[in-house]
C-alpha cells in the first residue's frame, strides 16, 4: 500500500503497513475480547484499520496514536455489538483465545495453559463493562487514567468496575 499523503502519517513518515504491523495484533486481541469470535474479530480488525486509514486526518494529537487507535477500535466494537444485538444475530462461540504468557518447562507449560484457559474463560464470561476493563488494564497494561479516557468514564468508575470484575472473577474461579 502506498504511503499516506497529506496526513499525520506523512508528517511522521509512517505508512499504514507500519501502523498495522505495530498495532494489528493488539487491536485484534482487543476486538476479540469484545466479540469472542475469531472470524468476526478478523473482519472487525480489518474494518478498523480501513477506518483509521480514512479518518487519520481527524487525529488531532491530543492523545497518543495508540490511544486514538484504541478509541476507534472500542467505538467500532461497541457499534458492532449494538447492531448485533438489535439484529439478534449470534455468531458461534469460539473460546479460543491466544495465550498471553509462556513458561519454560513442559509440565509447567501444560499447567500454565490450563490455568490460562480457565482464567480466559472466566474473563470472557464477564459482562462487557467488566471484561473491557480487565482486558485494557491487565492485558494491555493501560494505566487507570488511559482506561478512563479510552472508555469515556471517570477514573473512579474504572476503579470500581475493576474491583467488581476481580470480585466476580474470584467467585467464578473459586466456585468453578
Amino acid at each position: 500500500m502506498e504511503e499516506l499523503s497529506r496526513t499525520k502519517f506523512e508528517e511522521a513518515a509512517v505508512t499504514i503497513e507500519d501502523v498495522v504491523d505495530q498495532y494489528g495484533e493488539d487491536v485484534w486481541k482487543l476486538v476479540f475480547s469484545y466479540v469472542r469470535h475469531e472470524q468476526t474479530a478478523d473482519d472487525l480488525t480489518q474494518e478498523i484499520f480501513i477506518k483509521i486509514y480514512k479518518k487519520i486526518d481527524t487525529f488531532a494529537g491530543h492523545s497518543t496514536m495508540r490511544t486514538w487507535i484504541w478509541r476507534v477500535a472500542i467505538n467500532h466494537c461497541k457499534d458492532y455489538l449494538n447492531s448485533w444485538y438489535k439484529r439478534r444475530v449470534s455468531p458461534e462461540e469460539d473460546r479460543r483465545f491466544e495465550r498471553m504468557r509462556s513458561t519454560s518447562c513442559v509440565e509447567g507449560d501444560v499447567v500454565q495453559r490450563d490455568e490460562d484457559r480457565e482464567l480466559e474463560a472466566v474473563v470472557m464470561g464477564l459482562p462487557l463493562k467488566y471484561r473491557e476493563i480487565i482486558y485494557l488494564y491487565y492485558y494491555e497494561e493501560c494505566p487507570i487514567k488511559e482506561v478512563s479516557s479510552l472508555l469515556g468514564v471517570k477514573e473512579n468508575t474504572v476503579k470500581t468496575r475493576l474491583r467488581k470484575a476481580k470480585q466476580l472473577m474470584k467467585e467464578r474461579l473459586v466456585n468453578g
